[in-house]
């Protein structure tokens, strides 16, 4: 118990600000919230908060460690909660924002889902491309893909995603195969307006480097790039979530697979807060659920035979 009531005022002093703030949260004193952060950094042997008596700022050990503690903490509550609550059910409502195509595809059917499973809640889905500030415009859970720079946010890793060059067949047929990134440079490439380069690695294993392309095509939408990668009209740089379905098909073909970059974390976003209703619990774990398996991306699959020359 003294574990995990250390491991809340280090979350509660990092994402608050302040001992002060950390305390009131818990009905302590800052004292007590000291107390336990100097236990906390002692039983580790590490500096996790460098505190004056004007601000907290985490070291680069306490940074790392802070998410680690954020989804234990939300893991422990969650299984309290599913022991403890037996038989009441969700009720209430549920805000949740997600990116606009990403959102539109994927998340918009879990919520048809979830609110079949739960028919006391009601939900509000915002499909935007900005950046939403959960707080301000009380936003229950934000679907993000990315890196989480936010440390004021508790976050909960869904799954990964990865991006992909894609092309026809048809373009394979007549225009070649690209082996190499360097051989980008030969073929047509669909771009994002004004984007630099796609995220390549320039040897197999090696480091992500952008890879400048360029093309007849351009523009600020992903999902006409796509549109134009089955007209044949180029290769495109897309994630799977909007192509894997096509590449499972044969509608577009998977190139360059060896160089890909890294996939990049999928999560739900939520505002730090002691209790989490259960609403929002249940519906972060059931996208954790779907988003998790690699197969509902279609990436489960064998990369698939390159056609052309």
């Amino acid at each position: 118990m003294d574990q995990v009531k250390q491991l809340q005022a280090f979350v509660n002093s990092a994402t608050r600000g302040s001992l002060s703030a950390a305390a009131k949260l818990a009905a302590v004193t800052p004292a007590v919230i000291g107390r336990r952060l100097d236990a906390l950094e002692m039983r580790l042997g590490v500096k996790l908060l460098l505190r004056t008596t004007r601000r907290l700022s985490l070291t680069f050990e306490g940074q790392a460690f802070l998410e680690d503690c954020q989804r234990i903490l939300n893991d422990l509550a969650s299984a309290e909660a599913a022991v403890s609550l037996g038989g009441v059910r969700a009720a209430g409502h549920l805000k949740v924002s997600a990116p606009a195509g990403f959102g539109r595809r994927h998340v918009a059917p879990q919520v048809a889902l979830f609110m079949q499973a739960n028919p006391g809640v009601t939900v509000r889905l915002d499909l935007a491309d900005r950046l939403v500030d959960l707080l301000n415009e009380g936003v229950d859970c934000a679907v993000r893909i990315g890196e989480m720079p936010d440390s004021s946010l508790a976050s909960s890793k869904l799954g990964e995603m990865r991006r992909v060059v894609v092309a026809s067949p048809a373009y394979l047929q007549h225009h070649g195969t690209p082996r190499t990134p360097a051989e980008l440079a030969g073929h047509n490439c669909l771009a994002l307006d004004q984007q630099r380069g796609w995220a390549l690695r320039q040897t197999a294993g090696g480091e992500v480097t952008n890879q400048k392309v360029s093309g007849s095509f351009e523009c600020n939408d992903g999902a006409v790039l796509h549109t134009w990668a089955l007209a044949g009209r180029g290769l495109a740089w897309r994630s799977i979530w909007e192509v894997g379905e096509d590449l499972d098909s044969g509608r577009l073909v998977a190139l360059l697979e060896e160089y890909a970059a890294p996939p990049v974390g999928i999560y739900a976003v939520f505002p730090q807060r002691r209790h989490l209703p259960l609403r929002v619990r249940l519906f972060i774990d059931q996208l954790k659920t779907i988003f998790g398996e690699p197969e509902y991306w279609g990436d489960g699959r064998q990369p698939a035979a390159c056609p052309g020359g």
